[in-house]
């Protein structure tokens, strides 16, 4: 809970969140949470969205939450009207924050989530260096802004991603565990994307143990334009779940025992916070910002990516040392505190004062 004494100024400005992915990935996950601990503290907040968009739903009934659709990329920079500052969390969603800056003085900050190199075009260098504060979710992501923007580093903050404190159902639970029939269980929780999360080299494992150890189960909770393929690719496996998307991800979290996270490629991984919330130990990719939230040999094991056989190693080296495997859990759950909601939200406020002066 927010005490009193954390409450804001009743000099509080109008800030408008905008995010125009109609889905609800990590970047829509953030910005819900975002919203609702700004909320918490009494700010007053817009919200411009595209018509269509899950976020809306989930924001429904949010205290002083003002919830604009849009149509485009024009509607939205009209849809933002006059608000004290914009906060662009969506990639396209800069160009509309931009116009309105052009034509209104409306000064904006812009959160970035993803490592890929900006474009080099002309207008994606000014919309960003256009913005009063350029935020990374995590230091591979800043580097990546920098490779291509030449900015002085008081221009670029990184402020990670938080957990969102999933709610599980014990019973519910077990009953997963039941029904997966596995006595190990290795969970997955992401868009079933292999460019992204890498996986296919995860099912690929799985058929690799299926005969030497049938105890181990793998789980894939998501979907995404490659659960055909790997649904494919997994046929005939008894070892492999799809459990398809899920409201309720704190279940399945609850159920597995380790969880695997082979991405290609991740600006933070903001799954693996709720996992270590949860105390499971981790087996991921050594690539992005995950190393910036995994610790290797601590919390859980880095591994390279597109590497199937160092993966299985990894795996299977915590699924024999039940030891370690708790002790990175644990280790875990207390690191994950320095990533909650409110201390986020915290690092905001004083980006907004400043981008607002």
């Amino acid at each position: 809970m927010i005490k009193a004494a954390t409450l804001p100024a009743l000099d509080v400005p109008l800030v408008c969140h905008i995010n125009l992915a109609r889905g609800f990935r990590g970047g829509e996950r953030q910005t819900e949470l975002l919203v609702r601990e700004l909320a918490a503290r009494g700010w007053t907040q817009r919200l411009v969205l595209s018509h269509g968009a899950i976020l809306a739903k989930r924001l429904a009934g949010v205290p002083g939450l003002e919830m604009r659709f849009c149509s485009g990329l024009l509607s939205a920079a009209i849809k933002i009207g006059r608000p004290d500052l914009v906060h662009v969390h969506q990639g396209r969603a800069v160009y509309p924050a931009y116009l309105r800056k052009v034509l209104s003085g409306i000064p904006y900050l812009v959160t970035r989530r993803i490592p890929n190199p900006l474009g080099g075009g002309w207008l994606t260098r000014r919309a960003y260096t256009g913005a009063g504060k350029l935020v990374a979710i995590s230091r591979a992501v800043a580097q990546s802004m920098v490779d291509v923007l030449s900015l002085p580093g008081e221009s670029m903050e990184v402020i990670a991603d938080a957990f969102e404190s999933l709610p599980a159902n014990l019973a519910t639970a077990q009953q997963l565990r039941e029904q997966w029939g596995g006595q190990f269980i290795v969970g997955n929780v992401g868009a079933l994307d292999h460019a992204h999360k890498g996986q296919g080299d995860l099912i690929r494992v799985a058929r690799e143990l299926a005969a030497s150890h049938p105890a181990i189960h793998f789980v894939f909770v998501g979907s995404g334009r490659d659960e055909e393929k790997f649904r494919q690719q997994a046929a005939g496996l008894g070892n492999v779940h799809f459990a398809g998307f899920q409201e309720h991800v704190g279940d399945y979290l609850q159920a597995f025992d380790l969880f695997a996270f082979p991405s290609l490629k991740e600006g933070l991984g903001s799954v693996l916070l709720d996992v270590m919330d949860y105390g499971l130990a981790v087996v991921a990719s050594d690539v992005g910002g995950i190393p910036e939230v995994v610790v290797n040999g601590e919390t859980g094991i880095l591994v390279p990516a597109s590497s199937p056989a160092q993966l299985r190693q990894g795996i299977l080296s915590l699924y024999e040392n039940a030891d370690l495997r708790l002790a990175m859990g644990l280790a875990g759950k207390k690191r994950s505190s320095e990533f909650a909601a409110e201390i986020m939200a915290e690092r905001y406020i004083p980006i907004y004062e400043e981008v607002r002066a």
